[in-house]
């Protein structure tokens, strides 16, 4: 057989100028119409380890193409090589590795060129280089793209919920009142924020559950991070779990591309959870499970990412309560409620009405190009004598619909709506209480006066003597 020093003379195929081909960077096989080597240069023995001498008169694809990357046989005729062998055509591959003598691979291109002679085909050359640093190459730019692609995805959505929550809270963030029960949350707000505990926010709607958690959040070491904010009950409980947990390409129909979810959008910064209490169980299960590992997997996805997050959740629904009623789980409930924080009714903190509605009043001149400088004091007794069901939402919707209407400096509260003392969040009261509230409400719509003829004791239909032993009887003092 052909060798370097002894060439074969009963081969079809020789390569001529052998000083040459060992001179080529490239590895060079040559090929007789068996696909056996009938040439090997030096870059070929350099990179495959094997030896001229050991390979010559073999098949080659026995030796060093018996398998694919993945360790998976590779039939000989199945070889782009041996293919030209026998129909004639050039091929150029990428996407293979060679094995070398030791048992280790790299990836190689090479090209597969038939030989004729006399124009019959009496063999091929193969021209291979090993392209290792080529592949690395490309794997770190992919690699490089696809983290430009997710962080260019993660600004565009934390820009987005930025905006979103700018747009919520019109510009501003302070918690307004000077109340004993508003100093005392903000006291808890103070002590919880700079740790990572979960924090469960309580209170009825429209008391600004959502205004205690970005303060929660500013005042955490997360604040230059994204706060995250998910409405529970906004989404059903097919279209919840790809909200929070994210979605690959084709999870499931409509799923077009691949979404990242709130959790991984939250990513070192703070999740907020509201309604909490509306989770289905399946959703709760899940939830546990990221708070109890803090990883997760998208849907339709076998990738597990890990996330570094604060969790804060909030309910206007009493969770206890909705544990012993087997509609949340109490696992889950001990999970969040590790430092809960009460946010009271405005019914609550009367006395912070004047405040709250000069700090509204604020956004509102910039909102609606106003110049209002404050409440007349019929207006403000008329605040404070309301009950408030819808709470500081309430308030600021009555206060914007009055500026609208007002050409003057000093708002008038013209219509307040019907105030029912009795109901709170749809539950009925007891009588004392009902009987105290209403007692309050009178007493502040007329300034504290209690006898006389436009007393409160007169109001009342009670001698004057009464009405301060119930006021006793029933806690209700002047502030």
């Amino acid at each position: 057989m052909f060798s370097r020093t002894q060439p074969s003379p009963t081969a079809h195929f020789l390569p001529e100028n052998t000083l040459l081909l060992d001179a080529v960077g490239e590895g060079i096989y040559g090929f007789d119409l068996q696909g056996n080597a009938v040439f090997i240069n030096r870059a070929a023995e350099q990179m495959t380890g094997w030896r001229n001498a050991e390979l010559l008169g073999k098949n080659i694809h026995n030796c060093h193409h018996h398998s694919h990357a993945d360790g998976s046989p590779y039939p000989q005729e199945s070889c782009p090589i041996y293919q030209t062998l026998k129909d004639g055509v050039a091929r150029e591959v990428n996407h293979d590795v060679f094995w070398r003598k030791d048992g280790s691979c790299f990836p190689v291109f090479y090209s597969s060129t038939p030989v004729y002679q006399d124009k019959l085909l009496v063999g091929v050359i193969a021209i291979f280089r090993d392209i290792s640093m080529q592949k690395q190459t490309e794997h770190a730019l992919r690699q490089a793209l696809s983290q430009v692609q997710a962080l260019s995805e993660q600004l565009t959505q934390e820009n987005h919920y930025l905006q979103q929550a700018l747009a919520d809270t019109n510009g501003s963030t302070g918690i307004a009142g000077s109340s004993q029960v508003i100093q005392h949350m903000l006291q808890q707000i103070a002590l919880v924020a700079n740790t990572d505990s979960t924090v469960l926010i309580c209170g009825e709607n429209g008391t600004g559950k959502e205004l205690v958690a970005r303060n929660l959040h500013q005042q955490s070491r997360r604040r230059d991070k994204p706060m995250i904010s998910v409405n529970c009950a906004a989404f059903s409980p097919s279209l919840l779990e790809s909200e929070l947990f994210g979605h690959e390409k084709g999870a499931f129909t409509g799923a077009s591309s691949k979404r990242k979810g709130k959790f991984e959008l939250a990513h070192l910064g703070t999740l907020f959870l509201d309604e909490v209490a509306e989770l289905t169980p399946e959703a709760q299960s899940k939830l546990l499970r990221v708070i109890q590992e803090q990883e997760f997997q998208r849907l339709g996805g076998s990738e597990t990412i890990k996330v570094d997050i604060r969790l804060i959740a909030a309910s206007h629904h009493d969770l206890l309560k909705r544990v012993e009623q087997g509609l949340f789980r109490m696992d889950l409930y001990y999970r969040l409620n590790v430092f809960p924080i009460n946010v009271p009714a405005l019914r609550e903190r009367l006395d912070d009405i004047d405040e709250l509605a000069q700090h509204m009043l604020q956004s509102l001149n910039k909102k609606l190009a106003k110049k209002i400088q404050g409440i007349n004091a019929k207006g403000l007794n008329k605040l404070k004598a309301y009950h408030w069901p819808g709470n500081v939402r309430e308030l600021q919707n009555i206060l914007e619909r009055e500026a609208i209407l007002s050409q003057g400096n000093m708002l008038e509260i013209n219509a307040m709506p019907a105030n029912n003392a009795l109901l709170v969040e749809d539950s009925l009261v007891s009588l004392a209480t009902a009987q105290a509230n209403h007692i309050k409400h009178t007493l502040i719509a007329l300034n504290w006066k209690i006898s006389g003829p436009q007393g409160a004791a007169k109001i009342l239909g009670l001698p004057p003597s009464t009405l301060r032993s119930k006021m006793q009887k029933l806690g209700i003092l002047r502030p």
